[in-house]
């Protein structure tokens, strides 16, 4: 399944030097930032549903538990 997508402005200005620096189509290159968004996007979805889940279930850990952890990394909650 195919799809055509209009890119304006200054989008298609940035697109067009780096598909030439690259030697590569503005297709391609759309199709690979279109790739890599999707797939992020698609990770970031799941791990909100995971943690949905896990609260859920009540597999959580309350706040001093992960102020405590935090305190371990060396960080700081405020």
């Amino acid at each position: 399944m195919g799809a055509t997508l209009t890119i304006k402005g200054n989008l298609a200005q940035r697109l067009e030097p780096l598909a030439k620096t690259t030697h590569t189509s503005k297709s391609s290159l759309a199709t690979q930032a279109l790739e890599e968004f999707l797939t992020v996007q698609e990770w970031h979805i799941q791990a909100i549903k995971e943690g949905i889940s896990a609260a859920d279930k009540g597999d959580v850990v309350s706040h001093k538990e992960a102020l405590t952890e935090l305190k371990k990394w060396g960080k700081s909650a405020s």
